[in-house]
């Protein structure tokens, strides 16, 4: 699938540098143009010559090196290539990307690039552990760079573990499914909640659920993946944001009722998977209420039934709703989608070992529209994504 793609192959100053002749060689014998450019520390591990022989192309070595007048070399190369990789990725060379840094030939091409970039890191375990590392890493995947991880393994500096570089061939396999994606999505606006919301009692207390938000954000990824213009709208969690999505961070339901309904009308396809609070104080407290003798009453009032308001108002939409239940699983999951006027609807118990929250796998039942009931079995949430959207595509399908 690589062949005949332009492939620009950054190297930056690791000793994993040995690799990246491999893996120049494999790409050229699988097809692709390959170019590759390297810093000054890269050339210590590996010289130009090596490279150019391989790639039967010059190597870019310098900024400043501009050998046809009529062109800038680092612009030129930015428009050329199809992707950028960048192997092996140190740790200096991802602090540079991902604070914008622009101060050699890989940092100023890939700042000039349209083209996808992946990042195939290798360090020492204890650097790539590091928090500092780890917020460049989750920066770089906020702004839509891809990463190839390796296995964990024997390190060059002596140690065992993570950041050991992808094996040539392992970087060949993403490359070609990259060039070979399937996009059924591609073009639609699918927009996702997740997580849970925090209805405030007062500056310290407030009532919540168990939802972590794990299934609305592999949702969210997958549906990325297939091609699709995604929109989250999350409550507090813990998670990051996944590549390519654009996120609307939200706390109360009543914030998540006015995201949902800004964003509603332009999507296609609406998945609502967020555990929204379905009651919240009737009053708040702006200080903190002091401990008092005796019992404490909360009263409570209804929150806007979100769900509920999109079937109510949806033309063209897809509505996917998720029935979180504790018994009659089927009965309660069947109501709720004539009630709420929605076209799919995925039914889980919570209370069954590996199907509710906080675990990464789930195990569902999906009810169609036209009343077609599927159980599936336990699978990874990412695996249980991909289900839902397989079963959910020709639903947009026979919309066009």
């Amino acid at each position: 699938m690589i062949k005949g793609k332009n492939i620009v192959l950054a190297v930056s100053g690791g000793i994993a540098a040995f690799k990246a002749a491999a893996l120049t060689s494999q790409m050229v014998q699988a097809g692709a143009n390959v170019k590759v450019m390297m810093t000054s520390s890269a050339q210590k591990f590996v010289t130009p010559l090596t490279f150019q022989a391989l790639s039967r192309h010059a190597v870019f070595e310098d900024t400043f090196n501009e050998p046809d007048p009529s062109k800038i070399a680092h612009i030129d190369l930015a428009d050329w290539a199809d992707v950028i990789v960048v192997a092996p990725a140190t740790a200096n060379i991802i602090s540079k990307l991902a604070h914008g840094m622009a101060d050699d030939m890989i940092t100023t091409t890939i700042l000039a690039t349209k083209a996808k970039v992946f990042i195939v890191p290798a360090m020492n375990v204890n650097m790539y552990q590091r928090a500092a590392v780890q917020r460049n890493f989750q920066t770089l995947k906020q702004d839509e760079f891809s990463f190839i991880e390796g296995d964990e393994g024997y390190l060059a500096c002596g140690w065992v573990g993570k950041g050991r570089m992808a094996e040539p061939e392992a970087i060949v396999d993403v490359l070609h499914t990259y060039f070979h994606k399937d996009e059924p999505l591609k073009g639609k606006n699918v927009l996702i909640t997740a997580g849970p919301t925090q209805e405030r009692i007062d500056p310290v207390r407030f009532f919540t659920n168990h939802s972590t938000g794990k299934m609305g954000y592999a949702i969210a990824e997958a549906a990325h993946e297939l091609g699709a213009n995604v929109t989250l709208i999350s409550g507090p969690t813990n998670l990051a944001c996944p590549n390519g999505v654009h996120i609307i961070n939200v706390t109360s339901a009543q914030e998540m009722l006015e995201a949902v309904l800004a964003n509603f009308e332009r999507a296609d396809l609406v998945i609502k998977s967020a555990a929204v609070a379905d009651y919240r104080p009737k009053e708040t407290f702006v200080h903190k209420r002091k401990k008092q003798p005796g019992q404490w009453s909360i009263e409570m009032e209804r929150t806007t039934d979100i769900l509920k308001m999109l079937g109510e108002r949806k033309t063209t939409q897809i509505l996917v709703g998720f029935a979180a239940e504790s018994e009659h699983l089927i009965d309660n999951a069947k109501k709720k989608l004539e009630t709420k006027n929605l076209d799919f609807i995925i039914a889980n118990n919570i209370i069954e070992e590996g199907s509710g929250f906080k675990g990464d796998t789930n195990k569902i039942t999906t009810i169609s529209k036209g009343g077609e009931i599927k159980e599936h079995p336990l699978l990874s949430k990412k695996e249980t994504a991909r289900t839902i959207l397989n079963e959910v595509i020709p639903l947009l399908e026979r919309m066009r």
